[in-house]
C-alpha cells in the first residue's frame, strides 16, 4: 500500500518560514517525480513545486520563486518543501503527490496534475499579515 503523509504545516506570520515534509511508503521517492501542490479556499489547486532525483531536477511556480526550496532525502524517502519569507497568499493546503509514470519527469500543469498516482491527506499553512 502507498502511502504519503504530509507534516509540518502550522500558523506562521508573513515574512517567517516552515518546513513540510512528505514521507512514502509503499513508493521509492528516487524512481518518482515528487509535487507540492497546493488549495486555497474557494481556488482551484496549483502546482508549487516539483523534484526528480532521476535527472537531478527541480522546478517552481513562478509565485514560489526564490522563496521555496525543494529537495529530496532518499534515504529516508522525503521530500521536503522549505517556505521562506512566506507571505498571505501562501494560505492554502499543501498536498504533496508522487507521478510513477517513467521517465520521471516533473511538469505542474494543471493537465499534469492527473498523472500524480499518489496523494498525502495535506497539511494546512495559515500565513497571517
Amino acid at each position: 500500500e502507498v502511502q504519503l503523509v504530509e507534516s509540518g504545516g502550522g500558523l506562521v506570520q508573513a515574512g517567517g518560514s516552515l518546513r513540510l515534509s512528505c514521507a512514502a511508503s509503499g513508493v521509492t521517492f528516487d524512481e518518482s517525480a515528487v509535487g507540492w501542490f497546493r488549495q486555497a479556499p474557494g481556488k482551484e489547486r496549483e502546482g508549487v513545486s516539483c523534484i526528480s532525483s532521476t535527472y537531478d531536477s527541480t522546478i517552481y511556480a513562478d509565485s514560489v520563486k526564490g522563496r521555496f526550496t525543494i529537495s529530496s532525502d532518499n534515504a529516508k524517502n522525503t521530500v521536503y518543501l522549505q517556505m521562506n519569507g512566506l507571505k498571505p497568499e501562501d494560505t492554502a493546503v499543501y498536498y504533496c503527490a508522487a507521478d510513477l509514470r517513467q521517465p520521471p519527469t516533473c511538469d505542474l500543469s494543471t493537465a499534469s496534475m492527473a498523472g500524480f498516482d499518489y496523494w498525502g491527506q495535506g497539511t494546512q499553512v495559515t500565513v497571517s499579515s
